[in-house]
């Protein structure tokens, strides 16, 4: 069974900062993607940004573009997503999504594990 919990949301003002870990437990995760997929109320969930776990391939929305780094940390088996001049429109529960195999996908529908969430509120 696999485990991913997110943690590093919070309340921030417009352009500022956050850093969001995703810590995953796995036993073997050298084939995997990991995404970072948000909800904002009355919305549906939509792709944010990805890595590739063993080549490291980075994707981002274009929507966000420019303003993320999502990396990760192989001893940690953790991914963090930076997320720079955030705005009010940001504000969204923030998930983490893994699969098997390395290939991308923004739909969330071929992710199999997802963390609990957690809350980003950026103020005006």
């Amino acid at each position: 069974q696999v485990h991913l919990v997110e943690s590093g949301g919070g309340l921030v003002q417009a352009g500022g900062s956050l850093r969001l870990s995703c810590a995953v437990s796995i036993l073997t995760f050298s084939t995997s993607f990991v995404g970072w997929f948000r909800q904002a109320p009355g919305k549906g969930r939509e792709f944010v940004a990805g890595i590739s776990w063993r080549g490291g391939s980075t994707y981002y929305a274009d929507s966000m573009r420019g303003r993320l780094t999502i990396s990760r940390d192989d001893a940690k088996n953790t991914v963090y997503l930076r997320m720079n001049s955030l705005k009010p429109e940001d504000t969204a529960v923030y998930y983490c999504a893994a699969r098997q195999g390395a290939s991308f996908y923004t739909n969330d529908g071929y992710y199999n594990y997802w963390g609990q969430g957690t809350q980003v509120t950026v103020s005006s």
